[in-house]
């Protein structure tokens, strides 16, 4: 298993925004990184990713009862995304790419 980087050693940095949907019954956003999961606030947030675009994000909200409105994307060339989950807790959520760089 590769080990991770130390902060600091990357230099690309992507935007996240993370829509809180209307009925959430307490679920929290939870974004993963090639796999590894962060806790995560509703809004925007920018989190570290891979010069060569290749980092798999994701985005899930979780309750204590049970995980919901997931979805992922390939980072690539896009520098922003934005994240909304279904407007009832069970389905899946989209992630749009907002933005890319020129």
């Amino acid at each position: 298993m590769d080990t991770p980087q130390p902060s600091g050693t990357t230099k690309r940095r992507i935007t996240l925004d993370l829509d809180r949907p209307l009925l959430t019954w307490g679920a929290r956003p939870t974004v993963t990184i090639d796999g590894v999961g962060h806790p995560a606030q509703w809004g925007t947030g920018t989190w570290a990713v891979a010069d060569d675009g290749s980092t798999r994000i994701g985005v899930s909200c979780f309750n204590r009862l049970w995980r919901f409105g997931a979805a992922s994307s390939t980072v690539g060339d896009a520098d922003g995304f934005a994240y909304r989950s279904g407007l009832l807790p069970l389905g899946a959520g989209r992630l749009t790419t907002r933005r890319t760089t020129d």
